[in-house]
Formats: C-alpha cells, structure tokens, sequence
C-alpha cells in the first residue's frame, strides 16, 4: 500500500543555480547533496514547513542522468523557454515575499494581484521553472 509522496522532482538546466534559488533565496533547507559513482549529483531539498517532502533538483541536461540525447536537448530547450510550470509555492504575506525576493534578485512575470483565491504573484527560478507564489483567501 503506497502511504505517501516522499519526493518530487524538478527538472532544472543548472543544480547549482538551482541550490542557490531554492536554499539561499527561498530558504529551503539542503537534504541531500551526494554525488553518486556514476556522476550523478542527488540534490534534494525541503521547504521549512515540508521536511518530511524531498524536492529533488534533477539536472534534466546531464548525460548522468539517464535520458537520451534526444529527451536532454527536448528538456533543456523547454527549460531555455521557461515554460516548465512546477506548482505553488505558498506564502502568509504574497507582497512581502515578492518585495523579499525581488530584493535578493528574483525574477517574477507578475506583480502581485488579487484574484479569487487570493493574492498572487508569478516568479521564476531561473532554471526553467514557473510557479505560482499565492497567499491563500482566508
């Protein structure tokens, strides 16, 4: 019986941007950073409130990883474009975060703006991945 979801990963084009983004810029915390005897890097990581959820940040573009040239060059022209579209990210206060992260040099499509499940604000992480940073209607 399958009891829960341990690990999502994220496809990114840059582990190292990518650890710089979700640990130094949104303050996830670093679970796991292994390099394994093929060369491939295991990084996940946890946001504060989630340690029990692994993020794992898959290099979508390395021949370690498994995938054929033809799915790595597909991937990292997706990623190049932006368009890999990840999830929500959830906050208390969506104002005060996007003046947080675009402080720290975050890039976001949109401005905060209230729609109808609360106020929400488009940021990327500049490794190909999109997400939705809401503050949830109480």
């Amino acid at each position: 019986m399958v009891t829960r979801l341990s690990h999502t990963s994220l496809l990114v084009n840059d582990q190292d941007k990518a650890y710089d983004f979700y640990v130094n810029k949104l303050g996830f915390t670093v679970h796991t950073d292994a390099k394994m005897p093929n060369g491939f890097r295991w990084l996940t990581v946890t946001a504060p409130e989630a340690p029990d959820h692994e993020i794992v940040l898959f290099p979508a573009t390395s021949e370690a990883n498994g995938f054929t040239q033809d799915v790595r060059d597909a991937l990292q022209l997706l990623l190049d474009k932006g368009v890999m579209g990840a999830g929500v990210l959830q906050t208390t206060d969506c104002r005060a975060t996007y003046a947080e992260l675009k402080a720290k040099g975050v890039e976001f499509r949109s401005e905060p703006k209230e729609q109808f499940y609360g106020i929400e604000c488009i940021v990327t992480d500049g490794c190909g991945n999109w997400f939705s940073l809401t503050q949830p209607k109480e």
